[in-house]
Order: C-alpha cells, then sequence, then structure tokens
C-alpha cells in the first residue's frame, strides 16, 4: 500500500518500474523469497536497463529528482578548486570524479583551475549512467576523459562528492531475540520488509557495532540502522590504485557513534523522487533515488585497513570556509544584487547548519601527502572518527 503521495510517473516509467519489480520477483522465486535488503537496493540502483541509475530518467536539478551542491551554482566548484590545486601540486597527477552528475562540479574546478592556479590537469570522469554521461558530454566536451573501470594505477586527486550514500546497504535490526537482518519478500504481491538471523560478515559487523556500546549491549527494545559493507570495499579498491595522492568524499553522514545514537533508532534510509524526500523503499523501485547516511568512522578505517592515512575530516561548512568560500563570494560585487542575491544564496545553502553546512561532510583519505591540508586547517574533527 502507497503511503506517501507522489507525482504520477509517465507511461513508459511506468513500464520500466514493472519490468524491475518482475526482476526482483524473479529472483525471490529463486532464493526461497527472500533477498537482503542490499541486494534489492543493487537492483533497485544500478540493474541493467532497468535501476534507477542505469535507465534514462532525469535525476539532477529542478526537472529531476535532487540537487547536489554543485547544482546550485559555481560556488562550490570554485572553492573547492583551492584544495584540488593542492593536492595535484604535491603529486603532479590528474583528477579522477566518481559519479560526476551533470558535469557541473568538473566544469566549475576546471574552469577556475585554469583561471586560478593556471593549470589544466587531466579529468577522468568514472560514471555508471549513460543518461549522466551523455550531459556531461554535453557540458564539457572534450576536457574530460571517460573510463568504464577504474584506472589499475593513479596519482591525483579522486573526488566523491554524493557517491557512498548511493552505495547498497545491509539494513539490521538489533533487537530482544538477536540480530536480524532486514530484506525484503513478497507478500500478497507487493514487495515486503521480512526479517532472519543475520549470519556471516554482516553479524560480524553488527555485533562489533553493538559492542562499541554505541546503541547498548544488548539494545533496549529493538533498534533499526544499517551497515555499509559495500562502501568500506569501494574504500579498500580506491586504495589499490592510488600511488599518490588524496580521495575527498563529500556526503551526508555521521562518525560512528553519532550514526548509531541511540536517539537514531529507525536508521537513515532515505528516497528522492521529484524532489520529495521519504522513506517508502518500495514505491516505484526504479524510479527513485535510495540512499543512506555515510558513516565516516567506517570509511575512515576501511581506508587505514587499505594503507591509507586519514588527512582530515570537517563539516562542509569549516571545509568550505578554510578553502576560501568567502573570499570566492566577495569576487561578486554585492552592490549588483542581481548578480550577487543568487550567490549569497547558495553560500548559505553550502554554509548554513539548517541546509548543508553541517550534514555534510569531507573525508580526506591519501597516500603520500603531505598534511595538514588547507581544507583542514581548522576545525578538523579526525579525532571524532
Amino acid at each position: 500500500m502507497r503511503l506517501v503521495e507522489l507525482p504520477a510517473p509517465d507511461a513508459n516509467a511506468l513500464a520500466v518500474s514493472r519490468a524491475l519489480v518482475e526482476c526482483i520477483r524473479a529472483e525471490l522465486r529463486a532464493h526461497g523469497n527472500w533477498m537482503s535488503f542490499a541486494r534489492y537496493m543493487e537492483l533497485a540502483l544500478h540493474a541493467p536497463g532497468l535501476g534507477y541509475y542505469a535507465a534514462g530518467s532525469a535525476k539532477l536539478g529542478p526537472g529531476g529528482d535532487f540537487v547536489t551542491a554543485p547544482e546550485l551554482g559555481p560556488l562550490f566548484a570554485q572553492t573547492l578548486a583551492a584544495q584540488v590545486a593542492e593536492l595535484v601540486g604535491q603529486t603532479g597527477g590528474a583528477i579522477l570524479e566518481l559519479g560526476a552528475g551533470s558535469g557541473a562540479l568538473a566544469e566549475g574546478l576546471l574552469a577556475e583551475l585554469a583561471l586560478g592556479a593556471g593549470i589544466l590537469p587531466d579529468y577522468f570522469i568514472l560514471e555508471t549512467s549513460a543518461e549522466l554521461r551523455d550531459r556531461q558530454r554535453q557540458r564539457i566536451g572534450s576536457q574530460a576523459i571517460w573510463l568504464d573501470r577504474l584506472p589499475e594505477r593513479f596519482r591525483g586527486v579522486v573526488i566523491a562528492n554524493e557517491v557512498a550514500d548511493a552505495l547498497p546497504v545491509h539494513a539490521i535490526a538489533w533487537t530482544r531475540n538477536g540480530i536480524k537482518e532486514r530484506g525484503v519478500c513478497e507478500n500478497e504481491g507487493e514487495l515486503a520488509w521480512s526479517e532472519r538471523a543475520a549470519a556471516g560478515a554482516v553479524l560480524d559487523a553488527a555485533r562489533a557495532i553493538a559492542g562499541a556500546g554505541s546503541i547498548g549491549s544488548p539494545p533496549p527494545g529493538r533498534y533499526q540502522s544499517e551497515i555499509g559493507l559495500a562502501a568500506q570495499a569501494w574504500i579498500a579498491l580506491l586504495a589499490g590504485t592510488l600511488e599518490a595522492g588524496a580521495l575527498l568524499a563529500i556526503d551526508y553522514g555521521f562518525a560512528h557513534r553519532e550514526y548509531y545514537h541511540p536517539q537514531r533508532s529507525m536508521g537513515t534510509l532515505m528516497c528522492h523522487y521529484r524532489h520529495h524526500a521519504h522513506g517508502e523503499v518500495f514505491v516505484q523501485p526504479g524510479l527513485q533515488d535510495i540512499t543512506a547516511h555515510v558513516d565516516f568512522s567506517a570509511l575512515a578505517d576501511a581506508g587505514a585497513r587499505a594503507g591509507l592515512d586519514v588527512l582530515g575530516y570537517a563539516t562542509q561548512a569549516q571545509f568550505l570556509v578554510n578553502c576560501g568560500i568567502t573570499e570566492v563570494l566577495g569576487r561578486c560585487n554585492a552592490k549588483d544584487a542581481v548578480r550577487y542575491a543568487p550567490r549569497a544564496a547558495e553560500a548559505n545553502t553550502l554554509l548554513s547548519p539548517a541546509e548543508m553546512g553541517e550534514l555534510f561532510k569531507v573525508l580526506a583519505l591519501g597516500r603520500g601527502i603531505d598534511a595538514p591540508l588547507i581544507g583542514f586547517s581548522r576545525g578538523d574533527r579526525v579525532h571524532t572518527l
């Protein structure tokens, strides 16, 4: 039963969603009417030709489902360029952007680097969405090189802006009757939640979280949340390619103790469709984005296990202030209200604690890099990870 009212998709979109549901149902039938939520999320987002990021629907901007920081205007990219220039200067390497959206960040970074630092490094993009790759090519043309897979070796800066939140997560419930993995089944013709005893790596990770005392051990009543095993594996994979340089992971999320805070007992899963945010993960599979907040402590630990240094961790607001966002904003004449007002509004969204400033964080992991980096020169929160 639909519990949220959303804009109605057109007939073609509905057909894609129905085809994806049939694909999910077929897999459920083949596996005893159960799959992990991580597998469901993987199919909903990435099933070839049917998943949210694999099909052709618009995702970003006013006509899409959500807006990221680079889509607000040029200020984010212009400010981030200071940190990117520092890292490119240390490594003499290139830039690799993972999941480049509409190409707005790439366009802004390349323009600012050429203008401010006088450098134009190679810019690589790894993008899984065919629709977004087409938009990127239309926007920046030959200024970038598109990759189909991670390079075996890379020197420079890897940028992942709102990538980790879309990686599949395992859904877990800590209960008086033990640790359960929350999965998906078909019930009376509808996709629905179904729980079974957690096992294997999922159980080990869930026990470690409970043992750390964040949610209590044993938890009072029921506590449910997510574990990003795929994100940890992703960090390890990136570490294997990085000869020298840094990964900048920019996303919404928390350090471990805040992520699994007793008051956050319903988890962080969220869906986005036509700028409507809601928690109904089984509504219109394939047509809506499904995300979970990022456990930055888990990413940092995964990086350390893979031989990377934790170079910094800060709120987006502090990071951007350190990188000179006020100076970048100051280039625009405040007396020119037509031009200045949109930039000031953009800065407010990026910096305000009520908007993106506090919830969004920046984590830097690297190898062969001299710290401290400019983006973490003040307000570094590595001690909280």
